[in-house]
């Protein structure tokens, strides 16, 4: 199935139901009066979040979304039925922009996350709500209001904790078959990977993080060329990068320059993706004499002046890809960690500045008694 990650759609909740004018006629009752009932509420318009789903596809058939009206009053002082809400399932990572406002409503980033994107109308209240000593026979109403309606345009951005970038034909596809179950087509051609995949890499009891092989780069990327910018946007939501580097390039391209051209891209489109944790992975080690892969991966590195983390893998042999994914699970968690303190620390921070103002009680300066 194709991989659809963007997609337009409307969206309309529910017009609230009218206010009843009715008045009671009953029987043996020698006085009646108003009786008139509220309107029920409109539905509105809710996305749901679904790990099930890995793509937008479904919204290129169907644009339209409409909840349901909410039912008039009526007498007897009976309320109207609301309007059912419209709960229309989203993949994990959709993010969710209102066209004309041109702002973000909201992520869905959790299996079962809801976020309402329209809400249903009020009800209209009916003519028992008006009834006075001076108007014992009131006809007002008040009709309900509409539902809100927008154009929401849905951008889905993988959720994954390891991204693997590089120019077509690095090896990406081969890695994730390696240490995955995910099973994305692999060739000796550019452009294999047409839309990203995901895949778990489990390395013991409670210790597995999620994988996603991006679609090959080439040289203009940040400016749309090949397949660009819209799969560079995957990697915002990843905590690592895991940069392939070929070996052994069918064009016979200097591996430095290969990396040096593809920083540049990244810098290009977000200086954030830029200075994301990357780590340089050279691939397709099996491709060598024994020995020298080591030997060429040192060479890159001296020429780039690199002193971060690196790998020397083959995915065909297995050559190094479990030491890999290994270290990758201890950076992860120890990401997770510092990121847990960092919240911990800005919510510490928060609550003492929120104290520290109520101790200095209700608009009270200190300037108002000194001597001067």
């Amino acid at each position: 199935m194709k991989f659809v990650d963007e997609a337009t759609i409307r969206v309309e909740a529910g017009k609230g139901g009218d206010g009843s004018a009715s008045f009671r006629r009953e029987k043996y009752v020698q006085f009646g009066g108003p009786d008139g009932g509220d309107g029920g509420r409109g539905g509105s318009v809710i996305l749901l979040g679904d790990s099930g789903l890995n793509t937008l596809v479904d919204f290129r058939h169907k644009r339209l979304f409409r909840a349901q009206k909410g039912e008039g009053g009526s007498g007897r002082q009976m309320t109207g039925k609301s309007g059912e809400d419209l709960v229309i399932k989203v993949p994990l990572g959709t993010v969710v922009t209102d066209v004309e406002a041109e702002a973000v409503l909201g992520e869905v980033t959790d299996h079962e996350q809801t976020l309402v994107v329209a809400k249903g109308g009020q009800g209209g209240l009916g003519n028992v709500h008006f009834k006075s000593s001076t108007n014992r026979a009131p006809r007002k109403t008040v009709p309900g209001s509409a539902g809100e309606a927008r154009d929401l345009h849905l951008e889905l951005k993988v959720l994954a904790d390891v991204g693997l970038l590089g120019f077509p034909n690095a090896g990406k596809s081969s890695l994730i078959s390696a240490v995955s179950a995910a099973r994305p087509k692999v060739a000796d051609y550019p452009f294999t990977t047409l839309h990203p995949n995901l895949g778990v890499v489990s390395i013991g009891v409670d210790q597995n993080f999620v994988i996603a092989d991006i679609p090959g780069l080439i040289e203009g990327a940040a400016d749309g060329a090949g397949l660009g910018i819209q799969f560079l946007k995957h990697l915002g939501r990843t905590r690592l990068l895991l940069h392939l580097v070929d070996l052994a390039p069918m064009d016979q391209k200097d591996p430095a320059e290969s990396v040096r051209e593809l920083e540049k891209e990244l810098q290009r489109y977000d200086d954030t993706l830029a200075d994301k944790p990357r780590w340089l992975v050279f691939s397709k080690a099996d491709l060598l004499p024994e020995g020298e892969a080591e030997e060429l991966a040192k060479f890159v590195m001296e020429e780039l002046d690199y002193s971060g983390e690196w790998a020397v893998i083959s995915s065909a042999t297995g050559h190094g890809t479990r030491d890999l994914v290994q270290r990758v699970m201890v950076t992860l968690e120890q990401i997770a960690e510092d990121e847990a303190q960092a919240r911990a620390q800005a919510e510490a921070e928060a609550e003492a500045a929120q104290a520290s103002n109520a101790d200095q009680g209700p608009g009270f300066s200190d300037d108002l008694f000194s001597d001067e």
